[in-house]
């Protein structure tokens, strides 16, 4: 007791409150992988506005996230996508990302080495 209170109902109290507050994270995976995929240029992945990769062709990148909205931009620094999404909680997030040149990109490519490359993320 302390000045005549007991402090037991207190801690129960805290403890009851504690206990609904614990949350299972949802996994969110980036794979950049696909056969169309140009294989150039690194694509640098972010999420919610912090980087969290650079994927190059064949990487992945897998992260544990809060349960709730969030915003996943990739970038191969020619072109950005981004896609909002909610994440709810224990759940498996994939998305699949690639880069892709057009016809007259595919000419830059032939001849100079470099062209625009357009990015590409899906929810898989």
């Amino acid at each position: 007791m302390i000045f005549g209170l007991s402090v037991l109902p207190l801690c129960l109290r805290f403890m009851r409150r504690s206990a609904y507050t614990f949350r299972v994270p949802a996994s969110l995976t980036v794979d950049r992988n696909a056969p169309d995929d140009a294989q150039q240029r690194q694509i640098i992945v972010s999420l919610d506005g912090e980087p969290i990769a650079e994927l190059m062709f064949g990487d992945s990148v897998t992260r544990e996230i809060l349960a709730g909205p969030h915003t996943l931009l990739v970038d191969n620094t020619w072109n950005k996508k981004s896609i909002n999404f909610t994440a709810a909680e224990n759940e498996k997030i994939s998305f699949l990302t690639k880069s892709r040149s057009t016809r007259f990109a595919e000419f830059l490519l032939m001849f100079f080495g470099a062209g625009p490359l357009k990015v590409f993320l899906t929810r898989v």
